[in-house]
């Protein structure tokens, strides 16, 4: 959104700035909006979970939740989520090794390769 809101020239130009969000397929409120700033409470709060996580990166946001009010943080799960994924921060564990198969399992043959299945019951 950002990328078009650049593409409108403010200054003295010779297209409105209506017509100008027009042809782009932008609101004007869109133009002149400016997002919120994060409070002061968040900012402190993602210093924290920062720290948490440098200490400690396997933690993901329902341990982290429960480190932030065990420090006396009245806060909601999902605000940490929110807080994390803004920071880019993901827990960090061993994933599922589900589709590795084991060296000593036997690879059968696909028998219905090649095979026309034409009408019921043929398999």
């Amino acid at each position: 959104m950002s990328e078009r809101r650049s593409l409108i020239d403010s200054s003295e130009s010779e297209i409105s700035i209506r017509r100008q969000c027009e042809l782009l397929g932008l609101t004007r409120s869109t133009f002149y909006y400016t997002p919120a700033r994060e409070g002061a409470l968040n900012l402190e709060l993602m210093r924290l979970i920062d720290e948490q996580y440098l200490r400690a990166p396997f933690y993901g946001w329902p341990r982290m939740t429960l480190h932030l009010q065990k420090m006396g943080y009245a806060i909601n799960p999902k605000r940490v989520r929110r807080l994390m994924q803004k920071m880019g921060l993901q827990a960090l564990y061993p994933k599922r090794r589900t589709t590795i198969p084991d060296k000593e399992h036997r690879i059968y043959p696909y028998l219905l390769r090649g095979l026309e299945i034409s009408r019921p019951n043929v398999v």
